[in-house]
């Protein structure tokens, strides 16, 4: 797999990029992620990439013209099932879409900043918006590890057995994975479950589907309760 991030200030992206799994995938030559800073394809003689939005009103808008020289040149040089848009006004992004996008052989996200990207890029190259949460960030940066990150640790071969993602949260529907417990068995008056100490696998599993079913019940009623509150 390949993914293409495109953002007007990529040494955000550079650390995370750059350590534990998502390093290690691109080690193992299962993942290829590139970074291209949008300076790169502004060809006037100072490098603008950004402008005052039409209209008036506070801050600075991404000019279209360095993303389409910079997305078109990506284009002819692969096919992109997924191009990915991060925006307040997206879909919030699941555990579903990193499994679907995990699937395709290239994918590029598109990370704003400022006040937001020209509405033409978005029209002219997006298959897919995108949104973390309901919450406002400085810039698309964030998003676009997140998403590449939780895309990239489901690719065959980058998880060892120890890290399997088959147990993960929301890998079997909606549901929230079990509480997970390790030695020593009590630590300053907590102890670990019994039945997970008795080694009785069978008993092990219907404690962690019950604990599953009851953290997600929660989930549901906390998430629920905000949307009424907020909605």
């Amino acid at each position: 797999m390949r993914i293409d991030i495109i953002s007007a200030v990529p040494e955000l992206l550079e650390s995370p990029l750059n350590a534990s799994i998502v390093k290690r995938a691109q080690t193992k030559g299962k993942v290829e992620i590139r970074t291209h800073n949008l300076r790169d394809y502004a060809y006037d003689k100072h490098r603008m990439i950004d402008d005052r939005p039409f209209g008036g009103g506070a801050g600075m808008a991404l000019k279209p013209e360095p993303f389409f020289h910079c997305i078109e040149k990506l284009i002819d040089e692969r096919d992109y099932r997924h191009i990915i848009f991060t925006t307040p006004m997206g879909k919030i992004f699941e555990q579903s879409d990193a499994k679907r996008f995990s699937l395709a052989e290239n994918l590029m996200i598109i990370a704003g900043h400022y006040k937001g990207i020209d509405e033409r890029v978005k029209d002219a190259f997006a298959t897919d918006d995108l949104s973390i949460g309901n919450f406002v960030l400085s810039g698309g940066e964030l998003p676009a590890l997140i998403v590449a990150d939780a895309i990239v640790r489901l690719v065959p071969g980058v998880l060892n057995d120890s890290e399997s993602a088959l147990d993960d949260s929301f890998m079997d529907g909606e549901y929230i994975a079990a509480p997970v417990y390790t030695r020593p068995a009590e630590f300053r008056g907590m102890r670990a479950p019994d039945v997970l100490l008795a080694g009785d696998h069978g008993k092990v599993e219907e404690w962690r589907r019950e604990r599953s079913e009851e953290l997600t019940k929660k989930w549901k009623e906390r998430n629920n309760s905000s949307e009424q509150r907020y909605g």
